[in-house]
């Protein structure tokens, strides 16, 4: 995230003797300084700063190292759950042998998320060439039969992440782009399953705005 400087306030302006000497010029110079930090506001709420994040990085064996947005262009988002618990779906990020990633993971419990592969390099996570170079792979630790691990946690910090990967490149926040793993063409799996709550889980993607409180996240160790 970029870092933006404080403009200047009408109050300091009126403290200069240089604006008193110029009344006119002044209100309209600070009344155009009013509107630019306006608009500027308006442009930084329009794009949801990403929730808190932990990297764990994957075996360099489990992804492909590249260059997007520039490479391929990301295009979707693809919901999947992992069918395993969080420190065991990071082992198997983190073997190998297993030629399997995701770029995130979110926790059942308290919607931590470790991000595992860097967003322009490609995850091995949707069983299709195509889709794997142009998408974000968010995997939900959890079982797709059994509803209690997709908890009110879950749900908002990966909403407020998908939110969040959509703004970055212009992804637009429909069904259309927001896809499940068994959407994937070719795919054999069924993640998220009929219990995930897609018409929950768009609204809170399309609602999302960086929170302003801070939270106390579990950190995984290998």
């Amino acid at each position: 995230m970029e870092a933006h400087g404080r403009t200047s306030t009408r109050r300091a302006l009126l403290r200069s003797g240089a604006y008193l000497a110029t009344a006119a010029t002044g209100l309209t110079a600070a009344a155009a300084a009013t509107t630019t930090a306006h608009a500027d506001d308006r442009r930084r709420r329009a794009a949801v700063a990403y929730p808190p994040t932990h990297w764990i990085p994957a075996s360099t064996s489990n992804y492909r190292v590249s260059s997007r947005p520039t490479s391929y262009p990301i295009d979707f988002v693809v919901i999947h759950v992992t069918q395993e618990t969080f420190p065991d779906a990071m082992k198997i990020f983190q073997d190998p042998a297993k030629q399997v990633s995701a770029h995130y993971m979110v926790a059942s419990a308290d919607g931590y998320i470790g991000q595992f592969v860097r967003e322009k390099d490609v995850a091995w996570h949707a069983g299709n060439k195509d889709y794997n170079n142009r998408s974000i792979g968010i995997e939900h630790e959890g079982w797709v039969d059994d509803p209690k691990w997709f908890t009110d946690e879950m749900y908002a910090s990966s909403a407020a992440l998908t939110a969040a990967v959509c703004d970055r490149f212009g992804i637009p926040k429909t069904r259309d782009h927001i896809i499940g793993h068994v959407e994937v063409p070719g795919t054999d799996h069924t993640d998220p399953g009929p219990l995930w709550d897609w018409p929950r889980y768009m609204s809170l993607v399309n609602k999302a705005y960086a929170p302003g409180t801070r939270r106390t996240w579990r950190r995984w160790r290998a």
